[in-house]
């Protein structure tokens, strides 16, 4: 599609059109794309926001950044910020920062789900300790499960002693899925800690904790 189009595509009352725009903007340049992009940031459908934050991510230069960062500070919608905060990841250890600030101060749980799918632990291991650690201190169930689980990617770094103590300190946790979680990492963990309380946990009093420490078994 000619530029001219996808302009006047960005422009139009027909939510489909502007989706298309965007997604025909992946064939032009970054210098192109991002001040097009930013002309939607506001749109009232929140799925277009959404496609923005995809584009913002792919386009990468100091523009989209900021922009990105706009969309995690002021935007109202949980998709829109999980889309941008996943975008902004891209950009790799300069959006660090901002990705444990957002957690911090957000506490939507997909928001949080996000952000602990992109940060990888064999580059980042601090930061994905320090998320993983608040994952876990947090009131959401789903973001507590998924920290434990990325737990086992600090195996091998810095970070491996105190993550392990994470999980051990989780291993009597009162919900049995959380501690079938912990078992599952715990059987990643190749030191004598990690084995004692995974032999603990297989004489749990809930099934699916004692699958849990089978599944590695397996």
């Amino acid at each position: 599609m000619e530029l001219r189009q996808i302009e006047a595509y960005l422009d139009s009352p027909n939510p489909q059109e502007r989706m298309r725009a965007i997604t025909e903007l992946r064939h032009y340049a970054p210098e192109v794309v991002v001040p097009l992009l930013r002309r939607r940031m506001s749109d009232k459908e929140f799925i277009i926001r959404s496609f923005v934050a995809i584009g913002l991510g792919r386009k990468q230069t100091e523009e989209a950044f900021e922009a990105l960062l706009d969309l995690l500070e002021y935007d109202t919608d949980s998709n829109v910020r999980a889309e941008a905060a996943n975008s902004l990841a891209k950009y790799g250890e300069s959006a660090i920062p901002h990705l444990l600030k957002l957690f911090e101060r957000d506490s939507n749980w997909l928001v949080r789900q996000s952000i602990l799918a992109s940060v990888e632990g064999n580059e980042y291991p601090d930061g994905l300790l320090k998320l993983c650690r608040w994952g876990v201190e947090g009131n959401n169930r789903e973001v507590k499960l998924a920290a434990i689980a990325n737990l086992g990617q600090l195996q091998g770094t810095p970070q491996e002693s105190e993550a392990l103590a994470v999980l051990l300190s989780l291993a009597n946790a009162d919900d049995g899925e959380i501690r079938a979680q912990v078992a599952r990492v715990l059987s990643s963990f190749d030191e004598p800690r990690a084995k004692a309380a995974l032999l603990d946990l297989r004489y749990d009093s809930d099934y699916r904790v004692v699958g849990a420490t089978l599944e590695g078994l397996v």
